[in-house]
């Protein structure tokens, strides 16, 4: 059974109304560990050992980036598995809308697990915390960001994807966010962004992260599905 937030509970609204109506705010005080998981892509294997190593029951709570799907070799079985887990939610990430879209095929996957994906919120949070797909703009309020902001947003460098300043490098400010979507050559833990992509699927590592211990877990991928340019892997800086 999944847990929301309890009835009668104020919430903060954070987003405008397109954004708000899409985020799914979570009570997490009556769970005894909270993890947090970084991109799948597919790599069923690797979720399958790194929840292995995790092992969460039901009194525990798993909640992922994004980008469950594309990519890796097995994106029905990943739905599948994550449906399974006893409480569990996930953000859409790019990879998720561009299939809601129209705009990849429809990655082997069953009616019920695309529409559990439409069912997938953009945005979940807690108190302190906000878990979105790839992050967000530290230059406007949250209330201004758009779906295509929390799921695509990475560098603020004028016409560079990969340039240097990253959205994480300028947010100093709670709440505290959790993210996917820009694959890392390591986990990025600052005191208010938290990335968890390591690139599993391009044979790197699915990293997770425990929130109550921040302590970060991680099992190598089994090999490597996607090549990606170095260029495109970013190394987080030494205080990072």
């Amino acid at each position: 059974m999944v847990r929301d937030e309890p009835e009668g509970e104020p919430s903060e609204v954070l987003f405008g109304p397109e954004v708000e109506a899409q985020h799914r705010r979570l009570s997490v005080e009556a769970f005894e560990d909270v993890y947090l998981v970084g991109d799948v892509h597919g790599c069923r294997s690797e979720l399958d050992s790194l929840l292995d190593e995790l092992d969460p029951g039901d009194d525990d709570l798993v909640v992922f980036v994004g980008d469950l799907v594309s990519k890796g070799p097995d994106n029905r079985g990943v739905v599948e598995r994550v449906r399974e887990l006893p409480n569990a939610h996930s953000v859409r990430g790019n990879n998720e809308e561009k299939l809601l879209r129209g705009e990849t095929g429809g990655l082997g996957l069953t009616d019920a697990g695309r529409e559990w994906i439409r069912s997938c919120p953009v945005a979940i949070s807690w108190p302190g915390t906000l878990v979105v797909h790839a992050g967000v703009d530290p230059h406007k309020p949250l209330a201004d960001h758009d779906v295509d902001d929390l799921e695509t947003v990475r560098s603020l460098a004028e016409g560079g994807d990969y340039a240097r300043p990253y959205w994480w490098e300028q947010y100093a400010e709670p709440p505290r966010v959790f993210f996917g979507h820009t694959v890392l050559a390591r986990p990025l833990l600052r005191e208010y962004a938290v990335g968890l992509d390591t690139g599993c699927v391009y044979g790197g590592a699915l990293t997770a992260y425990d929130w109550r211990r921040d302590e970060v877990h991680s099992v190598n991928a089994e090999r490597t599905v996607k090549s990606r340019p170095k260029s495109e892997v970013v190394t987080p800086r030494a205080d990072e």
